[in-house]
């Protein structure tokens, strides 16, 4: 047990799938893992362990945001012996060619600042992807027909944002997506020798103006739980 994870020692499996949203963690759990078990509902924040197809995995809440994700991901690696701990989420399309409900394989994450910032200081370090989780989540895409595209995002450190003009230079630069937690999921893992990965289902557009309906979000986000669960265990 440590301050924001109330599960016991054992409860966590070495596979952790992190949806930001607590009630998108109990829907997937539900869904796709077998006899899922309540193992952590401290703060609201609700995890599941079950098993899928014969393997352990646990779907955690991370909360909003890096420095939130940043709390679960130290103490799941730290306290609970995770190695393999991948983000499943929304993000906001920032390319025309990128569409409502095509999932993002995120190779990089872009930010302009994360938690780990005091670390490196003057240092612009470039979070990066597990290679072997990446290249599995885009077989498995593939073999779905899945909409898919692969390359960089762009993790916000504001939901609201007030800069048009930096996104204007993240859709110049070929920037796929935004979210608000990969880029520290991808430093944290790779300080600790973890394998990490975010796969994003697009839920709205920022150059369009399109939305996904709240009650469409959980529907279309299936998807990207098959291809998130059958990476970690290709």
């Amino acid at each position: 047990m440590t301050i924001h994870i109330g599960a016991a020692a054992g409860d966590i499996a070495e596979t952790v799938l992190m949806p930001g949203d607590p009630y998108r963690a109990r829907w997937a759990a539900e869904t796709f893992l077998k006899a899922p078990k309540l193992v952590n509902e401290v703060r609201g924040m609700l995890g599941y362990t079950g098993t899928w197809n014969g393997h352990r995995v646990t779907i955690q809440g991370s909360g909003m945001g890096m420095p939130s994700l940043s709390i679960y991901v130290n103490e799941l690696i730290r306290d609970y012996g995770a190695k393999t701990l991948i983000r499943i989420g929304s993000c906001g399309g920032m390319q025309e060619h990128v569409n409502l409900r095509d999932v993002i394989v995120a190779m990089t994450a872009t930010s302009v600042s994360t938690p780990s910032l005091g670390i490196f200081r003057e240092l612009n370090f470039a979070p990066s992807a597990d290679w072997s989780l990446l290249r599995a989540a885009v077989a498995a895409a593939e073999s779905k027909g899945t909409p898919t595209h692969v390359g960089g995002i762009y993790s916000s450190d504001v939901f609201y944002d007030e800069r048009p003009d930096l996104n204007e230079q993240m859709v110049r630069h070929g920037i796929l997506g935004v979210e608000m937690e990969a880029a520290e999921l991808y430093t944290l893992a790779l300080r600790h020798g973890c394998r990490a990965l975010a796969v994003l289902t697009v839920s709205d557009h920022l150059l369009t103006g399109e939305a996904l309906p709240s009650e469409d979000r959980e529907k279309s986000f299936g998807d990207m739980v098959e291809i998130a669960l059958s990476a970690a265990f290709a």
